[in-house]
């Protein structure tokens, strides 16, 4: 604390100094200006800094930047400007306009002496010292994520890929034992998670309908549906799949979002997920059919996705088909396919289809699609790719995709974060690499139900290889009881089935327990077990 307190007061200090000298700036202006209306000069005429005259907001470890932007924005900031630089000025009519970076307390004075307006900034030291403890209400944390996994502590060991592929030709993945080599350091609850990496998308798409513009925020919801499959280029290993009752949280204030997810049922295989943000609730339950087709694998989504804004307008959705490529032969890939059908309970409704890879295709991943009303008739056109960003044109416009993206017209909807500095074979991106991650304090925290206490997966986070494999075949025995336990009455903990059929919904009280450290009913899923657990657990 004494250290960010020193960095934050070094911050405070250059503030002065510069408030002090835009200070100076303003008085000579106003001296211009009084000595321009003697000169016949129309008093009406005002004059506006620009944001670079404000050098140091926005940058630093524990800067106020933004809650909305990415992590990857806040790192494309320009560095503090030197004194040297000089300060430009504009005509304006318009008020003083806040710099983007800045979350703190700002506030403006007007001095009508001698019809001029001057400007004067002011900061609450108290308030600016308070946001660097802990979780702030502003959402600034006082500790920064990793940028990278942690160094494997072992040498990795490669398995032949022969024995396995024609031993499961036609199974179904989940039910196939794979080795941890195929795994990546992340579970399934926790890739649902990075559906909402750009959750920023739903922040500015509420604030759109706030404001009256339906239709940009149905464009908007089309591109964070879009959004959710750039994390999967390059990866190639499998999730882990969780084991029954397993849990996963996600605290993110710098984003605005909580999530929580659960793995609800076995047999069929089926996780459900909420999350909560700025205006709008996300919540899903879904299931992966998975197959292997010798030279590829097929997983098919089954499930609905649906977004709530607080004014009542939802939207729902399906995923599409993936599928990954040369599982022998060449280069892995996956690609995804099939019509996204983005259905909304007012105006406008979207519909989005993602190409199907060809082998003379030189431009993959395509996206295209229209922004609809009930009647069919079309607003605006999307068009992109699912791994790099998404455009919009408003009304329905027929040309090819490769035109499109030529187009001086198109506005940007949603551009892809740049992938981390330092990659592994499992090509995990910057927001990925965090959703392991055991904060400060977030151990004490943790039900012992949460993906991050998995032995298995924490051991091949950490490459310690053989441990993991250990570990997950220990675990494996313990999943294969999972459809015993849940024929002998298990019901999740945290969601409850709407009917019989229909799906999954959160009831609620995770967080108030969390706060209490109360996990009564939550069972140690990780640690040792006996054949009898089954009696232990009916009916919880």
């Amino acid at each position: 604390m004494l250290s960010e307190f020193s960095e934050i007061q070094g911050q405070l200090n250059a503030l002065c100094e510069e408030r002090s000298n835009l200070l100076d700036t303003l008085r000579q202006f106003e001296a211009a200006n009084l000595e321009a209306e003697a000169s016949g000069v129309h008093d009406g005429d005002q004059y506006l800094l620009t944001k670079h005259g404000f050098p140091g907001i926005g940058h630093g470890k524990y800067s106020e930047c933004s809650t909305t932007a990415s992590s990857d924005d806040i790192e494309k900031q320009e560095p503090e400007v030197s004194d040297e630089e000089e300060t430009y000025f504009f005509d304006t009519k318009e008020h003083f306009t806040e710099p983007a970076g800045n979350c703190g307390d700002v506030t403006r004075n007007e001095n009508d002496a001698n019809g001029n307006k001057a400007i004067q900034i002011q900061r609450n030291n108290a308030e600016k010292m308070k946001n660097v403890k802990g979780i702030c209400d502003t959402g600034i944390l006082a500790f920064e994520r990793r940028k990278k996994l942690p160094d494997p502590l072992e040498k990795e060991k490669g398995v032949s890929l022969w024995s396995m592929i024609k031993d499961n030709v036609g199974k179904d993945l989940t039910r196939v034992c794979l080795p941890v080599y195929f795994n990546e350091p992340i579970s399934s609850l926790q890739k649902c998670f990075e559906d909402l990496e750009y959750s920023d998308l739903l922040d500015q798409a509420y604030e759109d309908g706030k404001a009256g513009d339906s239709l940009l925020r149905a464009l908007k919801v089309a591109a964070f549906a879009v959004s959710g499959y750039a994390s999967s280029k390059g990866r190639h290993c499998k999730p882990f799949n969780p084991l029954l009752g397993e849990t996963y949280e996600a605290d993110f204030p710098e984003k605005g979002v909580r999530f929580f997810s659960e793995k609800v049922s076995h047999h069929p295989t089926v996780i459900a997920c909420h999350c909560e943000g700025r205006g709008w609730k996300f919540w899903a339950d879904s299931n992966l059919r998975t197959k292997f087709w010798g030279q590829s694998i097929q997983l098919d989504p089954v499930g609905d996705l649906t977004l709530e804004f607080d004014d009542g307008e939802i939207f729902q959705w399906s995923k599409v088909t993936t599928t990954i490529y040369n599982l022998i032969l060449g280069k892995l890939y996956c690609d995804h396919h099939g019509t996204m059908h983005i259905r909304g309970n007012r105006q406008y409704s979207c519909k989005i289809k993602f190409k199907e890879p060809s082998i003379l295709d030189r431009n993959p991943h395509q996206v295209h699609g229209f922004v609809e009303d009930a009647t069919g008739r079309k607003f605006a056109t999307l068009f992109g790719k699912w791994d790099e960003s998404v455009y919009y044109m408003n009304g329905e416009v027929n040309s090819r995709p490769k035109d499109l993206s030529a187009s001086s017209n198109a506005s940007l909807l949603w551009k892809s974060n740049r992938p981390p500095p330092n990659l592994t074979r499992y090509n995990l991106t910057s927001f990925a690499i965090t959703l392991n991650e055991l904060t400060p304090g977030l151990q004490e925290k943790l039900p012992p139900t949460d993906s991050r206490l998995r032995p298995d997966q924490r051991h091949l986070e950490n490459g310690e290889y053989e441990k993991a494999n250990v570990e997950k075949q220990r675990l494996e025995k313990r999943q294969r009881m999972s459809r015993k336990l849940q024929e002998s009455g298990w019901k999740p903990r945290w969601f409850q089935r709407d009917g019989e059929n229909g799906p999954y919904q959160f009831i609620g009280g995770y967080w108030e327990a969390r706060a209490q450290r109360n996990w009564d009913g939550c069972l140690d899923i990780f640690g040792e077990f006996t054949v009898d657990i089954s009696d232990t657990t009916e009916g919880s």
